[in-house]
């Protein structure tokens, strides 16, 4: 069984490879997100963009890794909640 971090972690990581290829489309719920991981999403994208202006070779793993640590944060300090936005 998928834990809820995993989830996330890995649709996160999914749709943070899409933007950044420039095949990402609508807003975070036709990407099946919730507010709290379409934020995470935003922070990971931006400094995937970052690194590959830097020329850094492996931005595959900074996804991962960023995804990973932004989950787990979210997840520790609640998680999604009842509300739609959060």
């Amino acid at each position: 069984m998928t834990s809820d971090e995993d989830l996330c972690t890995r649709i996160v990581g999914h749709w943070s490879r899409e933007l950044l290829d420039g095949r990402g489309y609508g807003d975070y719920q036709s990407m099946g997100l919730s507010g709290g991981q379409y934020d995470i999403l935003r922070e990971v994208v931006d400094s995937a963009r970052a690194a590959r202006r830097q020329g850094t070779a492996d931005v595959s793993k900074l996804i991962d890794r960023e995804a990973r640590e932004g989950c787990a944060a979210w997840y520790r300090s609640g998680g999604p909640g009842t509300e739609p936005w959060r």
